[in-house]
C-alpha cells in the first residue's frame, strides 16, 4: 500500500501538481494567502485525479483475495465468498457475520507463519464446528509437550547430548529428553493412524516424537510443533539400518535379553505380524523397563491406541486427556495433520468447484478387496442398497418420468473416492438419467481414479491425502470395511460413518451396512493377553469403552464408555 501511494505522489510531482507538498514561495504564481485562477484550477483537477486513483487502489486492495494463490502457483476459483484471511487471530469473521475459531478451542497453538502452511488455520473455514471440545487438560498437555519438543528437538544441545548415547553404546543417566522414533512404513492411511498412535504414546511417557521423513512425509504434512522440527535429521546414526528392523531383529523388544543394564535403544516391532513377546509392550511391567531406555525405535502399521486404554499405568492420564473416549484420533488428527500448501491447493480448488454450493455433502469411500477388473455389480448394489435403506440418498422415478417441480427442492453433492472410476460413473448416470423422487438434484463427482495403489508416487499420495481430507468435509459418510483410508476421513471429520460390510463370495451382504459405534479407527491386530494372569483373554470385554469393531470382529476400537451399558 505504501509503495502504491508513493508511486501516485511521484507522478503528481512530475506533472507539476504539487498537491502532496507545501507551496513554493519562489513560484511566480504563488501569492501570500491566494492562488492565481490558473493555479487554482490545476490544483482542483489534480486533486480530483488523486482522489479517483486512491479510491480505485483502496477498492482493489480491499477486495483482493490474499489467500487466493497457493504455493503451487494455481489460482483459486472465484466462487468462494470473500472473507478475512488473517490466519493468526483466534477468530476469523466470515462475510455473513459468523465467527470461526481457527485455533479449534485451543487445540492449536497460535503464532505460526501462515504462508508456510495455509491449511493450519484456513481449515476452520471449510469445516462445520465440531460437536466435541478438547479438554482443558489435553490443551495444557499439548502446550507442555510443545515446550519439551522445543527443548529436546533436533539440533538442540540436549538432542546432541542424548545422541551420544547411541554412538557410545552406553545408556548412562540422561536428561529429561527421551525419544520415540517413528519409522515411515506402509500405506498412507496406515501411516497417519500410526503417527497419531506414536504421538499419544510419546505424550503419555513424556518422550519426544521424531519422524522418519521417508519418501514423502514432508511433502504431505506441515510441521505441527512450533519452534522445532519433528523430522529426524538425515545423519541420525540408526537411519541407514531402518530397513533391517523386522520381526527377527536381535534388538527388537521381543528378541532381546532383558538385563539390568539399560540398552541405548530398543526396537519396537508392532507390525501386524508381531509375536507374543513383542506384544508385551502393552503390559505395565514392561513399560516400567522401557521408560528408562533413551531411544525407542517404532515400526507399526496398526492404530494401537485402544490397547493403551487397557493399561493401568496410563488409565488416569488418559481419562483426564480424553473424557470422551471416542475423540482421540479426532483431536490428535486435527492437531497433527495439516496438509502442505501443495495438497491444500488440491483440496480447496476441488471443494469450491464441486462441493461448496451443495445443501448437503455425502462421502462414499469404496475399497474393494476382490481380485479382477471392476466395477463389480454386487458392490454397486450394496452401495445403492445402503444409501437408499438409510435414506442417505433419494430414490428415483422410473426412466422417462419428469419432475413437476419448477426448481429443485435441495441439492446434494456426492463425493466418491475409489481406485476405480466405475462406481462413480454408474452412480452419476443413475441420478443424471432419472429424477429423484424428492425433487432433489444429486450431483456425483470423483476427484481421481488411479486404478491401483501407487504409494511410491508423489502425486498419487498427494491426491490420496487430499481425498481423505475432502471426505472429512462431508456431513454424511459411507466407508468400506477394513479401510484405514475411511478411518482417517471419519476421525478428522468427527463422523460416525455407515460401514459397508465386506462382501463374501461376490454377494451383496444383507444388511448392506451398519452405523459405526464411534468415529474412532479400528486396531486391526490387538493382543489378546492378560498381563497379570499371564494367559489369553478377550480384551474386547475388559472395559466399557473398548469394544470389538463393526467391520473386523477381532479388532478393537474406542467407544463412548456408556455405549456398552446402553446396548445390554
Amino acid at each position: 500500500m505504501m509503495r502504491l501511494r508513493k508511486n501516485v505522489r511521484d507522478v503528481d510531482d512530475e506533472d507539476g501538481g504539487g498537491v502532496t507538498g507545501s507551496p513554493d514561495p519562489a513560484d511566480p504564481d504563488w501569492k501570500c494567502g491566494s492562488f492565481s485562477p490558473m493555479r487554482l484550477m490545476g490544483v482542483v483537477v489534480a486533486s480530483l485525479m488523486l482522489s479517483s486513483v486512491l479510491f480505485s487502489v483502496s477498492v482493489v486492495l480491499r477486495d483482493f483475495p490474499t489467500d487466493g494463490l497457493l504455493a503451487d502457483g494455481a489460482s483459486l476459483m472465484s466462487v468462494e465468498p470473500r472473507k478475512s484471511t488473517s490466519l493468526n487471530p483466534e477468530e476469523v469473521e466470515e462475510e455473513e457475520g459468523k465467527k470461526k475459531d481457527v485455533l479449534l478451542g485451543g487445540l492449536l497453538a497460535g503464532g505460526f507463519d501462515d504462508s508456510s502452511c495455509a491449511s493450519r488455520y484456513q481449515s476452520a473455514l471449510l469445516r462445520k464446528v465440531s460437536n466435541h471440545k478438547p479438554s482443558d487438560y489435553l490443551i495444557s498437555r499439548l502446550r507442555r509437550y510443545e515446550s519439551l519438543h522445543k527443548r529436546c528437538g533436533p539440533r538442540s544441545e540436549a538432542f546432541r547430548s542424548v545422541l551420544e548415547v547411541l554412538r557410545s553404546g552406553r545408556a548412562e543417566e540422561v536428561s529429561e529428553c527421551k525419544y520415540v522414533v517413528w519409522i515411515s512404513f506402509s500405506g498412507l492411511g496406515n501411516r497417519i493412524l500410526t503417527l497419531a498412535s506414536a504421538f499419544l504414546y510419546a505424550l503419555l511417557t513424556n518422550r519426544v516424537l521424531l519422524v522418519d521423513p521417508g519418501a514423502d512425509v514432508p511433502d504431505l504434512f506441515c510441521e505441527p510443533f512450533p519452534g522445532a522440527s519433528w523430522f529426524l535429521p538425515s545423519d541420525f546414526p540408526l537411519k541407514d539400518r531402518f530397513h533391517a528392523f523386522d520381526l527377527n531383529h536381535p534388538q527388537s523388544y521381543g528378541n532381546m535379553e532383558k538385563t539390568e543394564a539399560v540398552p541405548p535403544f530398543v526396537y519396537l516391532h508392532l507390525v501386524h505380524n508381531y509375536g507374543d513377546r513383542d506384544k508385551l509392550f502393552f503390559c505395565d511391567e514392561d513399560q516400567a523397563f522401557l521408560k528408562n531406555v533413551p531411544w525407542l525405535i517404532l515400526k507399526t502399521d496398526n492404530y494401537f491406541v485402544p490397547s493403551l486404554f487397557l493399561m493401568q499405568s496410563f488409565e488416569e492420564e488418559l481419562d483426564r486427556l480424553f473424557p470422551e473416549k471416542e475423540t482421540v484420533f479426532h483431536f490428535l488428527g486435527r492437531y497433527l495433520f495439516h496438509p502442505t500448501n501443495s495438497v491444500w491447493g488440491l483440496i480447496r480448488r476441488y471443494y469450491y468447484a464441486y462441493l461448496a454450493r451443495a445443501d448437503e455433502r455425502i462421502g462414499i469411500q469404496v475399497r474393494v478387496f476382490d481380485e479382477g477388473a471392476g466395477p463389480f455389480k454386487h458392490v454397486l448394489d450394496q452401495i445403492m442398497s445402503c444409501v437408499l435403506k438409510e435414506n442417505l440418498l433419494p430414490g428415483i422415478h422410473e426412466e422417462g418420468s419428469l419432475s413437476t417441480q419448477s426448481s429443485p427442492a435441495k441439492s446434494k453433492a456426492v463425493l466418491v473416492t475409489s481406485l476405480s472410476s466405475g462406481y462413480f460413473e454408474q452412480l452419476r448416470d443413475i441420478y443424471w438419467e432419472n429424477p429423484a423422487v424428492t425433487g432433489e438434484v444429486v450431483s456425483v463427482v470423483q476427484p481421481s481414479h488411479e486404478e491401483f495403489q501407487q504409494t511410491e508416487k508423489q502425486m498419487h499420495n498427494r491426491k490420496a491425502w487430499a481425498e481423505m481430507y475432502l471426505l472429512s468435509l462431508t456431513e454424511v459418510l459411507v466407508t468400506s470395511s477394513w479401510s484405514t483410508f475411511g478411518y482417517v476421513a471419519q476421525g478428522l471429520g468427527g463422523l460416525k460413518p455407515w460401514i459397508l460390510y465386506k462382501p463374501e463370495n461376490r454377494t451383496t451382504p444383507d444388511p448392506p451396512c451398519e452405523r459405526a459405534m464411534s468415529m474412532e479407527p479400528c486396531f486391526h491386530a490387538p493382543p489378546f493377553y492378560d498381563c497379570k494372569a499371564k494367559r489369553g483373554i478377550d480384551t474386547g470385554l475388559l472395559v466399557p469403552h473398548v469394544r470389538h469393531c463393526e467391520d473386523m470382529s477381532w479388532g478393537l476400537k474406542l467407544v463412548h464408555g456408556e455405549d456398552r451399558a446402553a446396548s445390554q
